[in-house]
């Protein structure tokens, strides 16, 4: 058996290429060495910032030979008085045998002529070297480049090749470089070591860069990065604010990674935690600490109390560099975070609500107006949600003034230089300027969720900002047409979707979204005269746009496929009744999936499929809930229906409160048995029966029942 490498030695590669490309690597590798024959023990996938590396080990030294069949003309056609016919000489011709070494063996349809072949492996080298081009240019990437005058394209201008099967070179050329790549065993130490690295054998891969200060191990850097920066922090007794994508970023930025200590000057912490954090993070991936006991306050306006004056930095320098990075990398964050302090003081020269006035200039999209008359349909939505809610006082002020307030800091100097912390920046301007705290919460939170798995807004006011700006939002685009399609959503409104429920359930709001969504409409069509869409299109579109919403929400967390169905599409096309409160309708869901989970769900779907199949064929309306006006007691015949009936008006007015939907459910599994008995058993009744009035009378019963389970879900859509 023997060990293969393949690196593919490149110029520096974007940090998020690795992530995209050795899932794709590895998965050609595994695909393409079993359609090949090769078995093998396992594929390890590698990479730094230049170069991707492939492992596999346990490959036989040439493929495994084939044996195959093949099936021929019948026996009486191959031979005539036992002499090979034109048919088994062409036969045999094809398959490369001798006609003499073809045999007869019978079958179920007769004795047929078949050839036995025998196809040789090739070397593993040869059909590496086929192989290896195609794994290399069928990586998927963004922004891929082509370089020089070649035509290949890859994320980054690739240098060169190290194809070995262990101590052997693979040939492998690639055309279309520019200058032209052939394999070889020399690859590259760390940049700041130019000499080449020869590497003996595909097995000493790592520890021959690991002696040429290059750590080529994806989880060992990983382990090495977070095992110094939680040293450093211990040092200075602080905490790592290092979120996940941003350690992600790190492991794929280095090849040798060395955390290096930096010292902020203290005059910048009276900076917002936000614009030091977004400075070092977001612009210069630096690591900030936190103090120990620092408090968790998205208003403060200073970091003073926050963050220490230290921050660390995972360096790609030698031990030698380390002073030289160390300044550089502080002369850069003062430079960084100067500008900074110049952008806080000019856009404190200017009062929020000019800014406000400056929206006017902005264009918002076209066809939409201006950021300024966003804000102002943004404005109305909030008091149609503030009306529909039935909120404070107290907290309806705050929602007015947040939404009068919440785009001002978009023409800030701040967020033109730092777009991340819109919202955060209007915020704190605010605050300084007098504003409330609950004005100011409900300004940066009215952005969330972001995305997700993003925070939700926790403060009422926040809430009801972030609904009417993701209405505003789905309302605007909708109108002129602009639908999301397939993957293609460039305004972003699927995640309006999803926030818009995800906040409703948060909060346990009931709101009427179809009755919002007909106000809006008309109100739309008369801001917007030149909608693509008439308004009771509008709200039909946009209705069905949230039902999928809430749909495909619920799914992804792991509901049940069919109740989630059952609950969101409603009997003959009343589809729209979820958005009537979809709290309430996310509590059935969970309400069924519980039932199913006890084993107490079968009972009640059995006989409510049964009597809504029935139901169909009788002209019962499906709001009738209550028995007395359309069942005649005076037509029974058997004690099965008068104990139906006593089941169906026990439970009409269970099925007519609101929220009751446990006890109706417990309501219907108690009385499966009496149910039952009403199709089967001594005491049944023939629902069909000759008798019209009779018919009547029993699909009416079954129409009640039906009616008055489908308030809880269509049970028609659950499966068995």
């Amino acid at each position: 058996m023997a060990f293969f490498l393949l690196e593919i030695g490149t110029e520096e590669l974007p940090a998020d290429f690795a992530r995209l490309a050795l899932p794709q690597l590895k998965d050609q590798l595994e695909r393409d060495l079993q359609g090949a024959r090769l078995g093998f023990g396992s594929i390890a996938v590698t990479s730094t910032p230049r170069r991707l590396a492939v492992l596999v080990d346990g490959l036989p030294l040439r493929q495994d030979d084939r044996q195959e069949e093949h099936k021929g003309p019948p026996a009486q056609q191959a031979f005539k008085d036992g002499v090979p016919t034109a048919a088994a000489e062409g036969f045999a011709r094809r398959c490369g045998l001798p006609v003499e070494l073809l045999e007869v063996r019978e079958t179920t349809k007769g004795p047929f002529v078949f050839a036995c072949t025998r196809q040789q492996g090739r070397p593993t080298v040869e059909v590496l070297a086929e192989c290896i081009p195609a794994w290399i240019w069928g990586l998927q990437g963004r922004r891929f480049m082509r370089w020089g005058q070649g035509e290949s394209r890859f994320s980054r201008p690739v240098r060169w090749l190290v194809a070995l099967l262990d101590e052997d070179v693979i040939p492998v050329d690639l055309p279309g470089c520019d200058p032209p790549i052939q394999s070889g065993r020399l690859s590259r130490g760390h940049r700041l070591r130019p000499d080449p690295v020869a590497i003996p054998n595909a097995a000493a891969y790592r520890a021959t860069l690991a002696s040429a200060d290059v750590l080529v191990d994806r989880p060992a850097r990983a382990a090495a990065i977070r095992a110094q920066l939680e040293a450093a922090a211990a040092r200075e007794e602080g905490r790592l604010d290092l979120p996940e994508s941003l350690f992600a970023e790190l492991v794929d930025l280095v090849e040798d990674p060395r955390v290096i200590e930096g010292v902020i000057e203290p005059t910048f912490l009276s900076l917002p935690p936000e614009v030091l954090s977004t400075v070092m993070r977001a612009h210069q991936r630096y690591v900030p600490l936190l103090k120990p006991d620092a408090p968790s306050d998205p208003l403060a306006l200073s970091a003073e109390r926050a963050l220490l004056p230290r921050f660390l930095c995972v360096s790609n320098g030698l031990a030698e560099a380390e002073a030289t990075v160390r300044r550089g990398n502080e002369r850069v964050l003062r430079a960084r975070l100067a500008d900074a302090a110049f952008f806080l003081n000019a856009d404190h020269a200017v009062a929020s609500i000019d800014r406000r006035e400056a929206l006017s200039r902005v264009t918002f999209a076209e066809g939409l107006g201006s950021l300024r008359d966003r804000t102002e349909r943004l404005e109305w939505l909030t008091d149609v949600l503030l009306e529909s809610l039935h909120l404070s006082e107290a907290v309806a002020h705050a929602s007015r003034r947040a939404a009068h307030l919440c785009k001002h800091d978009l023409v800030s100097q701040m967020v033109g230089e730092f777009p991340e912390l819109q919202g955060v920046m209007g915020a704190k301007y605010l605050l300084a300027e007098g504003e409330s705290e609950a004005v100011g919460l409900a300004v940066l939170e009215h952005y969330r969720p972001r995305g997700a798995g993003d925070a939700l807004p926790n403060s009422e006011p926040g809430a009801v900002v972030a609904l009417a700006e993701r209405f505003e939002l789905l309302l605007s685009h909708f109108s002129r047409g602009e639908r999301p399609s397939g993957s293609s959503d460039p305004y972003g409104l699927r995640r309006a979707g999803n926030g818009v429920m995800q906040i409703l359930w948060h909060h346990e709001w009931g709101l009427n979204v179809s009755l919002l969504l007909q106000r809006s409409a008309e109100q739309w069509q008369s801001l917007l005269p030149g909608s693509q869409a008439q308004a009771n299109e509008l709200c039909a579109d946009l209705s069905e746009f949230l039902r999928q919403r809430f749909i495909s929400l619920l799914e992804e967390d792991g509901w049940d496929q069919d109740i989630v169905q059952a609950i969101a599409t409603g009997h003959r096309g009343e589809q729209h009744r979820v958005l009537a409160n979809v709290c309430e309708a996310k509590s059935r869901v969970v309400l069924l999936q519980s039932l199913r989970k006890e084993g107490q769900l079968n009972a009640i779907q059995t006989v409510v499929q049964r009597a809504s199949r029935l139901a169909e064929k009788g002209e019962l309306a499906t709001g009738v809930l209550r028995v007395d006006q359309v069942v005649n007691p005076a037509l029974f015949e058997r004690a099965s229906e008068a104990a139906m009936l006593k089941v169906l008006q026990r439970l009409a007015p269970i099925a007519e409160s609101a929220e009751r939907y446990e006890e109706l459910a417990r309501g219907l599994k108690e009385s499966a048995g009496v149910l039952a008995a009403f199709f089967d058993g001594p005491d049944s009744v023939l629902v069909m029966c000759d008798d019209q009035d009779q018919r009547r009378n029993r699909l009416n019963l079954l129409g009640v029942l039906r009616n008055q389970a489908q308030v809880l879900a269509d049970f028609e859509r659950l499966e068995a």
